[in-house]
Formats: C-alpha cells, structure tokens, sequence
C-alpha cells in the first residue's frame, strides 16, 4: 500500500488532464485511466478478480475485488446493468456492469473518477427506472393463435423487398465499447502465467485487435503496448 499515495496523486492529475464533463458540468475519470495508472504503479502486486452474481436475461450483476499479495481483499465494488437500455447495454451489458464495478472497486480504495458514486453511474438509475417500466405485461386469457397458412409462389414473388439495415454504431459508441473491451484484454493478459498462453490469447483475439486497430488506432497502440509489458513480465520471471 505504500504507493497507494502516489497513486491517488496520479489520478488526481488525470482527473484535471482526462476528465470527462458529466451533467452538472463535473469531470469524471474513466476506469480505463485510473486502472492504467494502479497498474503502471503498482504493477501485478495486486490482484483483481470480477464475479457475476446475476445474469437472468434481463439484469447484470458483477462484484470486482482487489486482493493484496498475500490474498487479502483490500477492495471491493458492485454493477448493476439492464439488458437492452441504450445501445451499450444491448450488445455489452455484462462488459459495461464488470467496468462499473471495476471503477466501483477502485474508489473503494481511495482511486475515484470523481464522487463514489460516479455521474456516470448516476445516469445509469434513469435508464434502469425505464427498463423496469417497459417490462412486458402479462396477457390474461390470451386467444387461441391460429395456425399460418404457407405462402403460395404469388405470395412470395409480391413480398416487398427487406431493405431494413441495423443502425450503425456512432463514433462514440463505438470507441465506448472498444475501452471496454481494452480493459478486459488487460485484464485477461494479466491471468496469463506462461509466455505461450499469453501469445495463445492474442491470437485467439486477433478478430477484435483488428477491430479496434481499424477504428480506433490509438486503442490498439495501447493493446499492443499492454501485451509487451505482459510480455516482458513473463520473460523475466521465467528467466528468474
């Protein structure tokens, strides 16, 4: 805990330099930022593990918590997302609650993007209250559904033509999901013990570093800076 400090100075600094207006006009520091700065200072001395509580379908539960090296749980923070609320939450509800309680479990340890409780995850109660709101009402005595009929040849050939496309990601949203899933490839180079299954996962993510390197090159300069350093830790531990 000794740079734990030194730490919090870091982020205090990014907080100025990094910061991200929320509603209010308050800065908030994303996770990405202040888990590069714990593992820039503190390297692997400790260790950060992520549990799902639920995942039902329609709620996402994640608790994330920070142990010492002699296993102790020094942290600890919890997320919950809904399924389906704003275009994250559609395809990344278990990636966005697991960042969430990430961040959450950081705070506890003195390492905050801003308040405890985010502005962030602030704004997660209003599209968590709808989500409730929208659930499906239950149909009492529903009648009896009718077999379909199949479509002759005449049917078919006077179907309209389906030129219905599925909305593309905006700019942001995109970047969004691809910090998130930076974060994640952080995380699982960490659990890597060996050079080979280090080297086994990054090809085994190749499809996603692709991704990520034709949208956002910046993210994919950090992923590749993110192996070396895993990389290097390895080497030198197997070389003693």
């Amino acid at each position: 805990m000794s740079n734990l400090a030194k730490t919090m100075d870091t982020i205090a600094d990014l907080h100025k330099s990094h910061g991200v207006k929320q509603k209010g006009g308050k800065l908030y520091t994303q996770v990405v930022h202040r888990m590069e700065a714990f593992r820039r200072i503190h390297g692997t001395d400790f260790g950060l593990d992520t549990e799902i509580l639920v995942n039902d379908g329609k709620r996402v539960v994640v608790k994330a918590i920070i142990t010492d090296k002699d296993n102790r749980k020094v942290g600890a923070g919890m997320a919950e997302e809904i399924r389906g609320q704003g275009m994250v939450n559609t395809t990344s509800a278990l990636e966005n609650a697991e960042t969430s309680a990430i961040g959450r479990a950081l705070a506890s340890l003195g390492l905050a993007g801003g308040e405890y409780a985010s502005a962030n995850e602030l704004d997660a109660v209003e599209r968590k209250t709808q989500a409730m709101k929208e659930e499906p009402r239950k149909v009492v005595s529903p009648p009896t559904p009718v077999a379909p009929q199949p479509l002759t040849k005449e049917d078919v050939k006077n179907l309209p033509p389906n030129n219905l496309k599925p909305r593309e990601l905006t700019t942001e949203e995109r970047r969004e999901i691809h910090e998130k899933k930076l974060l994640d490839f952080d995380h699982w180079c960490q659990q890597k013990r060996t050079v080979q299954h280090l080297h086994a996962y990054f090809n085994d993510e190749k499809v996603t570093l692709d991704e990520i390197k034709q949208h956002n090159v910046d993210l994919y300069k950090k992923a590749v800076d993110i192996f070396t350093k895993h990389e290097a830790n390895l080497e030198r531990k197997t070389n003693g």
